[in-house]
């Protein structure tokens, strides 16, 4: 039996990790003993519950990391996830994304000489201004496994002289979790609760900083927020920090005026999906949201300079943009008049990633 340790720490990456025992034991009896570790890098026990819940898997270990900046969050990574894998002497270690936890959860298995496995391998946006980039890069120097989500990973892992035996062209397991729980996101009342109709709403997620850490980014959303489409209302599920920003800003009166805005706290995974599944359109800044909606196929327009997922430009649902309004709303009258190009759904995004990752490693 091979033990496989999965190391996981933020929300989005979570969903990435769903099906591993399940698949394992219902595929693989006997082959595995798969145990999920949660650092606790971002952690509300009141949201957690529900999630851990919906998704009906729970962590094996929380190491319960104070919340505290990003080098000592890692350090305590370190120090507390040494002991879980001395204890528990996994045979590799499988470490999902590019958050801190993935980045100090892949150094403290090398150091420890224990196989790493990276979930996600190769993305690449080219932009070492985000951390996120710079936790990839460091996290592939070091892996001895590589599964690849799409064609990009693997080109560029290449060209970084990583060995082409060791690169595993797997799928998104991120759509693994979205097949396993169609049902139960179908199910849920969310388009009730706000009084939607399908396919006549637009779906919001705005929060990075360079737009909703400054006035001059939140009066640039306000102004696209105007002059999108009265036809649309705009459902925009919104962080906390974000609404003490427009409120610090001296720009909710403003906000508020708008009528076709509709504001919501942060959503359950299934909540958010089944809203995916019904709007028009998605307006986001968010990396994983480009993939979901790409297997939707759903339009999407991403307000980012760059994205670390290209397949989902390159030949699928999403388009990038700067924020540029003329361009943005000339975007948004495309897909309401239906001129918007139609997407297809990359290759092994089709719900069974998972039990590739698994048959790959039940071989090594």
């Amino acid at each position: 039996m091979k033990k496989l340790l999965i190391v996981v720490g933020t929300r989005p990456n979570y969903i990435k990790i769903t099906q591993f025992k399940k698949v394992a034991e219902s595929q693989f009896k006997g082959q595995f003993d798969v145990k999920i570790v949660h650092t606790g890098q971002h952690f509300d026990k009141s949201m957690a519950d529900v999630f851990f819940q919906q998704l009906d898997i729970w962590p094996d270990y929380f190491l319960n990391i104070s919340q505290a900046s990003a080098n000592i969050q890692m350090g305590e990574i370190m120090v507390r996830l040494e002991k879980v894998i001395s204890d528990f002497k996994p045979d590799m270690v499988l470490v999902p994304g590019d958050v801190n936890s993935t980045l100090a959860a892949a150094l403290t298995t090398y150091k420890l000489g224990i196989t790493l496995g990276h979930l996600e391998s190769g993305l690449r946006s080219f932009d070492r201004s985000m951390p996120e980039e710079i936790n990839r890069i460091l996290v592939d120097e070091i892996t001895d496994h590589f599964f690849v989500t799409e064609h990009s990973g693997i080109d560029n892992l290449i060209k970084e002289g990583k060995p082409q035996g060791k690169i595993h062209y797997v799928g998104n397991t991120m759509i693994d979790t979205l097949v396993a729980f169609e049902a139960a996101i179908k199910d849920k009342d969310v388009m009730q609760t706000h009084q939607l109709k399908k396919d006549d709403f637009i779906l919001m997620t705005i929060h990075r900083p360079a737009t909703v850490d400054n006035k001059k980014g939140l009066e640039e959303l306000l102004s696209l927020l105007k002059d999108i489409p009265t036809s649309q209302n705009i459902v925009f599920p919104m962080h906390p920090r974000t609404l003490n920003n427009i409120d610090k800003f001296g720009l909710k009166a403003k906000f508020s005026e708008l009528k076709k805005l509709i504001i919501t706290p942060p959503m359950d995974y299934f909540s958010f999906q089944n809203l995916i599944h019904n709007c028009s359109m998605v307006l986001t800044d968010s990396g994983g949201i480009q993939e979901e909606t790409t297997f939707k196929q759903k339009p999407c327009l991403t307000l980012r300079p760059n994205t670390e997922r290209p397949s989902t430009i390159e030949i699928g649902s999403n388009t990038l943009l700067h924020f540029d309004k003329v361009e943005i709303l000339s975007h948004i009258e495309a897909i309401i008049s239906g001129t918007y190009k139609k997407g297809l759904v990359p290759q092994f995004w089709d719900g069974k990633a998972t039990q590739r990752i698994l048959k790959i490693i039940s071989n090594l």
